[in-house]
């Protein structure tokens, strides 16, 4: 496998493990970044544009980038809590100080740190919405404010996956007046430089290679794990909150489709380049270069201090979510236990951990079946650590 780019000397590790994720993980195209103290140490990618390429596909190049799914979501929670650090957003209001057509169905005590940390209620939609539907942001944020919620808002967590979008999306419309993805262009993405789109333009389009779903290797070398019987039965329940909630958008939309693409849901779609997605978390803990730095240290608290943990009533495996992060665990293993950061289903990761500085982004046009922790990224985890210990 031809591995282009460069690590930074002591990070000769990850560049090992990327290499190995093509040779015995099977790759088909991917991009790794990290960045340490706001300075990019390894910036890699390799493999083919598309994940249908054949050999002799388009190659993947420097400024590649994928849809990211449910990576999207860290860059939502931290819309938020950026909006609360310039004092227009109050965590513990409710939701229907901000939108009061939410105040419906049971939800009337919902507090926005509810909605950022899973604990909602909302997970599921009794009427689903088509593709089409979901990428409509006022049906989106009617069908959840009509809603009643499947548990009592602020008593239990259970992952949002689907509906993330619209709760998340439409707090930043009510309180900007501006669109959830031109927000984010205008207030994350353009000051910080990174590569990073909700609602993909028209110009970039060229840029962003074909996503799909890929098997595992047979002979991989990987641990193998049976998931437990509950999981597997949830998954396999089509009234289970599980299959409901993943299922909030039916049919499963075309993520190759330029319309999904060019749409703004921040639970799903969000599309970046692997160093976009590195950057965008070290902007979060410390300044990148160009001296900018999104949130205070006081802020990054509120973002990675534990609001839920559990066993998780959509994904049925514990889970440990900050205000909007997933947290270090077992279900997703992160760097060390001072991380938060957000994976996206079956590949993508993006993580900050301010014990060591250390900001992380891994894209991949290769959906496997994981939903918190892929193993190539993890691979990547592994010898990011080892390059770290190695330091002290």
């Amino acid at each position: 496998m031809n591995v282009s780019g460069a690590v930074a000397e002591g990070f000769e590790p990850v560049r090992e493990a990327f290499v190995r994720n093509f040779e015995v993980l099977g790759d088909r195209g991917a991009a790794v970044a990290v960045y340490r103290d706001g300075h990019r140490v390894v910036d890699l990618w390799g493999g083919t544009r598309d994940v249908d390429g054949a050999a002799g596909g388009a190659p993947w190049e420097q400024g590649t980038a994928q849809i990211v799914r449910s990576a999207t979501k860290g860059v939502a929670a931290a819309a938020l809590l950026l909006l609360h650090q310039r004092g227009e957003l109050d965590l513990d209001a409710p939701v229907g100080t901000y939108w009061p057509e939410y105040k419906a169905a049971g939800k009337e005590r919902t507090l926005v740190r509810h909605l950022l940390a899973h604990r909602a209620g909302v997970p599921v939609l009794d009427r689903p919405l088509t593709p089409a539907e979901a990428a409509d942001p006022d049906l989106g944020a009617a069908a959840v404010a009509a809603q009643a919620p499947a548990w009592e808002p602020g008593t239990d967590h259970g992952y949002h996956a689907q509906t993330y979008s619209w709760l998340t999306g439409e707090l930043v419309r009510r309180i900007t007046g501006r669109a959830v993805g031109e927000w984010i262009a205008d207030e994350i993405a353009g000051p910080v430089g990174a590569d990073l789109w909700l609602g993909l333009p028209r110009a970039q389009r060229a840029r962003v290679g074909r996503v799909g779903q890929v098997d595992a290797p047979a002979q991989s070398g990987a641990l193998k794990t049976r998931p437990k019987p509950a999981v597997t039965a949830a998954y396999a329940d089509p009234a289970s909150l599980t299959r409901r909630a993943f299922a909030a958008i039916t049919p499963l939309p075309d993520e190759n489709d330029p319309a999904y693409r060019a749409a703004a849901l921040p639970a799903s779609n969000g599309i970046a380049t692997a160093d976009g997605l590195a950057r965008f978390y070290a902007s979060l803990i410390g300044e990148v270069a160009g001296g900018v730095r999104l949130l205070r240290p006081e802020t990054v608290e509120l973002a990675r201090g534990e609001q839920s943990s559990g066993p998780d009533r959509v994904l049925v495996v514990n889970t440990r979510f900050g205000l909007g992060h997933m947290l270090h665990g077992a279900a997703s293993p992160l760097l060390s236990p001072t991380s938060f950061g957000h994976p996206g289903r079956g590949g993508a990761l993006g993580l900050a951990d301010p014990e060591s500085g250390v900001a992380f982004g891994y894209v991949t046009n290769g959906f496997r079946t994981s939903v918190t922790a892929d193993p190539r990224a993890q691979a990547l985890l592994r010898a990011l650590r080892t390059a770290l210990t190695a330091e002290r």
